[in-house]
C-alpha cells in the first residue's frame, strides 16, 4: 500500500495528505456529474482479476481494533453516489435508536466513477465503475475488472477479522433506491457472508425502495396481483440481468446460477417500502420496459416481489416486508422512522408499521 493510501486510512484528518478535498467545487475542481465529496478512508480490494482501492466512510479508523463494536451498519448510497449523505443518515438513525444503536459502527462504501476520480485527482489504483455498472455488479473499468460485488465481499471480509472486531455479532447491509438494487442483487449472488459465518457473525440485508428486483424466472406481476410470463418479444430486457438471470455479469456466472434462489430464500432479507413511494415518474425511477414489467411504481413493485417470493417459497422463506407509513422516496425518512429503526437495529417492529410475515 502506498504512503498516500496509508495516510488515507487515518481518516478525515489526513484528507489533505491524500490530495482529496472535502468538496471538489470548493477546491476549484468542479466537473459535471462528479460527486461533491469523496470518503476519507480506503480499503484494498484484491481479487483474481486484480487489485484496487475503494473509498469508504466510517466513524472509526478501519485499520484500528474496535473491541467494543457489536454491530456494523453498512449503508449503500443511491444513484448520485453521495455516500456522505447516506453515512450521515445512518448515523442519525443510530442516534435515534438510543440504546439499541449503542456499540454500532456505521460505514458507507462509495462506488466512484472515472469522472469522480478525475475531478478529485485520485490515485491510479482507485476503483472506477461506469455510472450504471456499479449498480449491476459489473466489473470496474479501472484499474482492474473488479465487480462492485467483489468490493462488498472485501468489505465484509474486513469486518469478519476477529483481531479488529472481537465482539462483533451482526452486520446489517442496507441500501436505499439504487443502493437497494445493489443490496438485493448482492443478497442473491454475494459471497461475502461466508467469511462472516465462519467468524460466527450473522448478517441481515435491508432493501429499501429499489426501482427493480431480480426475478428468478420469466413471471412478472399483473395489475390483479397474479403473475404471467413477461412479453419477451416486446421487451427482451425484461428477463435479462438485472431483471432476470440471463446474461448475468462475470461475478455471478463464475459461481453459476443454480441454487441461487434457494440460498437467497434462506438469507435474512427485509424489504422496507415507503407507503408514499407511489410516484411513477420521479426520483430516477426505472421506466424502461424491464422496470415497468415489474409494476407502475416502487411500492407496487416491492409488494409484488414479496408476494412472488412467498408464492415460490410457501415454507422456509427467511424474509419479511415492512411498510413505512407517510414516507416516500427518502432514505433519511425511511431509516430514521420508527419502522426503519426496528429493521436496522433488530428491535420489534411497531404495530403502526404494516409488516409480513
Amino acid at each position: 500500500m502506498s504512503m498516500r493510501l496509508l495516510a488515507c486510512m487515518l481518516g478525515a484528518a489526513a484528507m489533505a495528505a491524500c490530495g482529496v478535498a472535502g468538496n471538489a467545487w470548493a477546491a476549484g475542481k468542479s466537473q459535471k456529474n462528479a460527486v461533491q465529496h469523496v470518503a476519507g478512508q480506503w480499503l484494498q480490494v484484491a481479487t483474481p482479476q486484480g487489485k484496487g482501492m475503494m473509498a469508504v466512510y466510517a466513524d472509526r479508523a478501519l485499520d484500528k481494533p474496535a473491541p467494543d463494536v457489536k454491530r456494523v451498519l453498512l449503508v449503500v448510497h443511491g444513484l448520485l453516489r453521495n455516500a456522505d449523505s447516506y453515512f450521515a443518515a445512518a448515523k442519525q438513525a443510530r442516534q435515534a435508536a438510543g440504546a439499541a444503536g449503542a456499540d454500532t459502527l456505521v460505514a458507507a462504501p462509495q462506488f466512484l466513477t472515472r469522472v469522480d476520480a478525475q475531478a478529485f485527482g485520485l490515485a491510479a489504483d482507485t476503483l472506477e465503475w461506469t455510472t450504471g455498472g456499479w449498480k449491476d455488479g459489473a466489473p470496474a473499468v479501472a484499474p482492474a475488472p473488479i465487480s462492485s460485488f467483489s468490493a462488498l465481499d472485501a468489505l465484509l471480509a474486513h469486518f469478519a477479522d476477529r483481531k479488529l472486531y472481537p465482539a462483533l455479532t451482526e452486520v446489517v447491509l442496507a441500501g436505499h433506491s439504487a443502493g437497494a438494487q445493489v443490496v438485493q442483487r448482492y443478497a442473491v449472488a454475494g459471497q461475502g457472508d461466508a467469511a462472516l459465518r465462519r467468524a460466527g457473525i450473522r448478517m441481515r440485508y435491508v432493501v429499501a425502495n429499489p426501482s427493480s428486483y431480480l426475478y428468478f424466472d420469466d413471471e412478472r406481476p399483473a395489475a390483479d396481483g397474479s403473475f404471467h410470463p413477461a412479453d419477451v418479444a416486446a421487451c427482451p430486457a425484461a428477463v435479462k440481468w438485472k431483471y432476470g438471470l440471463k446474461d448475468a455479469p462475470p461475478y455471478v456466472q463464475q459461481e453459476g446460477t443454480a441454487g441461487l434462489e434457494a440460498r437467497y430464500a434462506k438469507r435474512d432479507v427485509v424489504y422496507m417500502l415507503g407507503m408514499a413511494d407511489t410516484n411513477p415518474y420521479t426520483h430516477f425511477i426505472d421506466r424502461s420496459c424491464g422496470g415497468m414489467a415489474q409494476g407502475p411504481y416502487r411500492l407496487a413493485r416491492g409488494l409484488a416481489y414479496f408476494s412472488y417470493m412467498q408464492q415460490r417459497h410457501p415454507s422456509g422463506l427467511n424474509q419479511s416486508l415492512v411498510e413505512v407509513p407517510g414516507v416516500g422516496h427518502n432514505d433519511r425518512g425511511m431509516f430514521t422512522s420508527a419502522c426503519g429503526l426496528a429493521v436496522l437495529f433488530g428491535t420489534p417492529v411497531p404495530a403502526t408499521c404494516p409488516h409480513k410475515p
